[in-house]
């Protein structure tokens, strides 16, 4: 990532706040340590994951200096609502893609998101959006959250399907970075998401074993009320 580079370029000082995700990796936030300045972390929007451009400007302060939003699972950064609130106050903005990044295989993915998104039930699938590659197919599980998300996770990988829970925890609860926030969007993304495997050397068979399990055990899992 350019992140730790352009701040320092940019003028980015000691003391300043950066603001930055509260969910997915935690390199963008070391980073802005490591300048020894103060990552201050936004929500996210609940359908691209990335920052929400309305929270970002709730968090802004006299001691601003950049924004920085990361292109999350494939999925492009609203970076001109962003881009809008920097300008507005005078800050730096940098949009940047997730660390690791693939760049090959995207139409193939595509097809295979394609295929996903008309045929599960038993999940809540991505949002379409322009220009998603669909770096991870990441859907939200129907129920209570993290303890009925594990339980679906488990019982995927028990038939062979190599599900992952993308982020497991939001950035301001991790070491070295805790701060005394509840930021609601992030903390149900962390609680309900789960990456289903999308890549080239899966077969349509594959696809269809992942779907009917997938729909199986979705209609299991309902909200208490």
């Amino acid at each position: 990532m350019r992140t730790v580079g352009t701040l320092k370029s940019a003028g980015v000082r000691a003391g300043d706040e950066v603001v930055v995700p509260a969910y997915g990796n935690a390199e963008v936030a070391r980073a802005v340590v490591e300048l020894g300045a103060v990552p201050v972390f936004a929500d996210v929007d609940g359908d691209s994951y990335c920052l929400d451009p309305a929270a970002v400007a709730d968090v802004v302060t006299g001691r601003t200096a950049a924004v920085v939003a990361i292109n999350r699972f494939g999925r492009q950064a609203d970076a001109g609502w962003i881009r809008e609130v920097g300008q507005r106050h005078g800050l730096l903005v940098l949009v940047d893609d997730e660390p690791g990044a693939r760049t090959d295989g995207v139409e193939l993915r595509r097809v295979q998101a394609s295929y996903l998104d008309g045929k599960l039930r038993g999940v809540r699938t991505p949002t379409p959006a322009a220009g998603h590659t669909y770096e991870q197919y990441v859907v939200r599980v129907p129920g209570n959250g993290r303890p009925d998300r594990d339980a679906f996770a488990r019982a995927l990988r028990a038939k062979g399907i190599g599900c992952k829970v993308p982020v497991l925890a939001p950035v301001y609860r991790m070491p070295g970075l805790r701060r005394d926030v509840f930021l609601p969007e992030t903390e149900r993304a962390v609680d309900e998401t789960l990456a289903l495997p999308v890549h080239a050397g899966m077969t349509r068979r594959e696809l269809h074993k992942m779907v009917s399990a997938c729909n199986a055990l979705g209609g299991l899992l309902q909200p208490a009320f």
